[in-house]
């Protein structure tokens, strides 16, 4: 099961999924403890970086401390788009994501995400000149077109191999799906079908079974994750021992889940400071929690609470009481 992206070894082919709002520095750290065989960041407008670094501010990120990880680029123009990746290659990204995938209306009619993908031409470019930038390994995310009328997602992936692109991942939806219906891991493996680099299938990955069936049915190298392991950090591990063989694992008992939760919480004061972080870090949480009997009735009083220590006094307590009322 293992592969290469460029000259970048693969031994672990179960990747954590770039996701706006979640796949920060904390929560990256927390998934690549667990085992992920490779992370990507949230989505970075490639505009934004380029202003940021002309402005001269201090900018303390150190991608080299995740190696290897991955950061993912949007935007609509080729050169801001290569600058944007010279920019994070020098603070230490492994590897660039170009991201033509993002179904989200503020991102589609910037002409950014998704919407590429019905411009095959100015895509190329992109991914061409993105490529020409930087000397690490460039890969693409993509769905599986606009809508279901033009499913272009292995024409596209076949150019990207041609300008140099050197893996592809593609999320078994089209934009105009959004995230409704299922994804249809069958159409992803006719992208499988042209390639020769490395494929990756998205969408609806939500267990380790889910894992398995995506890359029977595409014939992808690979999977990532995302909407799955919103309070599951474990899934990656887990989906990669099943995929080795290993018998499918339950989900952690309560109190041994307040370790996981106490070190995420932890990094993300941190990380972001008392008040931003408490505050950000209240949707993980909800998620650790939505699982547990109870625990959507304990949301709401954490959610009050603004004292990180009080937080988890309330956690430790719930998950105690929950693993005793289960045992």
């Amino acid at each position: 099961m293992t592969f290469s992206i460029g000259h970048i070894a693969i031994d672990n082919p179960v990747f954590l999924a770039p996701m706006s709002g979640v796949t920060d520095l904390p929560f990256r750290r927390m998934v690549k403890r667990f085992g992920a065989g490779l992370v990507f960041s949230e989505m970075i407008a490639s505009r934004a970086v380029i202003e940021e670094w002309k402005s001269n501010v201090k900018v303390t990120v150190d991608y080299a401390e995740e190696f290897p990880m991955a950061v993912q680029i949007a935007g609509c123009e080729p050169e801001m788009m290569a600058e944007a990746a010279r920019i994070n290659v020098g603070r230490g990204a492994a590897i660039i994501d170009i991201n033509f995938g993002c179904p989200v209306k503020k991102i589609v009619t910037s002409y950014a995400g998704s919407a590429l993908m019905r411009d095959e031409d100015l895509a190329i470019r992109i991914m061409d000149a993105v490529v020409k930038a930087v000397n690490v390994p460039v890969t693409v995310k993509m769905r599986l077109g606009w809508d279901d009328t033009n499913h272009n997602a292995a024409t596209l992936a076949k150019a990207a191999e041609n300008v140099g692109i050197q893996m592809v991942t593609v999320h078994g939806r089209t934009r105009c799906q959004l995230y409704n219906g299922s994804a249809d891991w069958t159409a992803v493996a006719r992208v499988r079908q042209v390639l020769n680099i490395p494929l990756i299938v998205n969408g609806d990955i939500l267990t380790p079974a889910d894992a398995k069936r995506a890359m029977d049915v595409s014939g992808a190298h690979g999977v990532m994750i995302g909407r799955g392991c919103y309070g599951r950090p474990w899934l990656l591990r887990d989906t990669a021992d099943f995929l080795l063989g290993a018998a499918a694992q339950t989900a952690p008992a309560p109190a041994d889940m307040l370790p996981v939760i106490e070190s995420h919480y932890d990094d993300m004061m941190t990380y972001y400071g008392t008040r931003q972080g408490v505050q950000i870090a209240r949707k993980h949480l909800g998620w650790y929690l939505q699982s547990l009997p109870g625990g959507a009735e304990i949301k709401p009083a954490v959610n009050k609470l603004s004292d990180p220590a009080a937080v988890i006094d309330k956690l430790r307590y719930f998950l105690y009481q929950t693993q005793n009322n289960a045992g």
